[in-house]
């Protein structure tokens, strides 16, 4: 069945330029949730706040993230993500697990494994949360699907966690890390078989600031034998350089060309405006198709949802990407509301998708 999923997708990428979703925070910003909201019963006496955790809300307030979603749907979205941006328990311990540094101590490798890897309140809340999360999805992929006639489909989102095996921690010592790559990819492991378990769709490796990290999540995804299409996306500074990583986009591509993804690409971190050289630079690599959701503009608090940019300017950059051939699949990270992904998909309606170079015979 993935098999033949994947071969419609790749048919559907060569007729259109697909649309995917937009930022499922800035738009749970405009339900103006409390803490109590966030926390609900079942973790009123948790004892660090949880309004920062979005992913918590698929079992908190499931109707909020339903909600959502089917407001993307209906702007356009063709794939929406799961809210499981922080899905694994290296990323959800953060706010179920007392930091050691609080009381002097490390987190460490040791401190990952027995107060997190090994966690049963971990794995059985970050197994329900994705599972839950890919059914909110998918009832509401359905449903718009029922009402217009449009096949609409569920990405799992794999997030890249809060902690780095890139980045030096420790000036007097740089070959510490505070996790190891067979944690990472256990975690990211147990995330993506509760996404499978769920049945979504396709599943996206995304905002990469740790290319590192990413591999690891790649591993996982082979060792759990799927064969479900793959989407790949980084985070790029004003350099082009993936964050902590600091690989420039060719570079992300000739690390990650051997999955054969269905699609790689940029996301986050900056506006279409500044991302356009190296969305560029990436399509000239790649010999897949290629996704671009940047931000709605640089952060501004002052701004209604975080961002400068409204749905008008989303749709103008993004239309002259469609027009100038550099996008498969378009949508909007940070600020971007389902209004900035209707005028997205608007932008992008009748346009040529990019044309997927094939790799000469050597």
């Amino acid at each position: 069945m993935e098999n033949n999923l994947l071969k419609e997708l790749q048919e559907t990428l060569t007729e259109r330029i697909m649309v995917l979703d937009g930022a499922m925070g800035t738009t749970i910003r405009g339900y103006e949730l409390t803490e109590e909201h966030a926390r609900g019963d079942r973790f009123k006496e948790n004892h660090e706040d949880l309004l920062n955790n979005g992913d918590i809300l698929s079992l908190t307030r499931p109707d909020v993230i339903a909600d959502i979603h089917k407001r993307f749907y209906e702007a356009g979205s063709d794939i929406c993500e799961t809210n499981t941006f922080s899905g694994t328990v290296l990323a959800q311990s953060e706010f179920f697990v007392e930091d050691p540094r609080k009381t002097g101590g490390i987190k460490s490798p040791e401190f990952f494994q027995k107060r997190v890897i090994e966690s049963q309140f971990l794995k059985d809340l970050t197994w329900e949360l994705n599972v839950e999360s890919v059914k909110l999805a998918k009832e509401q992929a359905d449903r718009v699907a029922q009402n217009d006639g449009r096949k609409r489909y569920v990405a799992g989102a794999i997030g890249p966690m809060t902690v780095s095996l890139t980045n030096v921690v420790d000036a007097d010592d740089t070959a510490f890390r505070p996790v190891t790559f067979e944690q990472v990819k256990d975690a990211y492991r147990h995330q993506i078989d509760a996404l499978l378990s769920a049945d979504c769709d396709i599943l996206m490796v995304e905002t990469i600031f740790d290319s590192l990290n990413a591999k690891a999540a790649l591993v996982a995804i082979k060792e759990s034998g799927t064969d479900a299409p793959v989407i790949i996306s980084a985070a790029v500074g004003r350099g082009g350089e993936t964050m902590i990583s600091a690989q420039k986009v060719e570079a992300l591509w000739n690390t990650f060309a051997h999955v054969n993804p269905l699609a790689i690409g940029l996301n986050c971190s900056l506006g279409p405006d500044l991302m356009e050289p190296f969305l560029r630079d990436l399509g000239n690599a790649a010999t897949t198709n290629v996704s671009c959701y940047p931000n709605a503009g640089l952060p501004n608090p002052l701004a209604p949802t975080g961002f400068d940019l409204e749905p008008s300017h989303m749709h103008d950059y993004i239309a002259g990407f469609a027009e100038e051939g550099l996008l498969n699949l378009a949508g909007g990270c940070c600020g971007n509301a389902p209004e900035h992904i209707a005028a997205i998909a608007k932008s992008v309606e009748g346009k040529a998708p990019r044309v997927v170079p094939i790799l000469a015979n050597v």
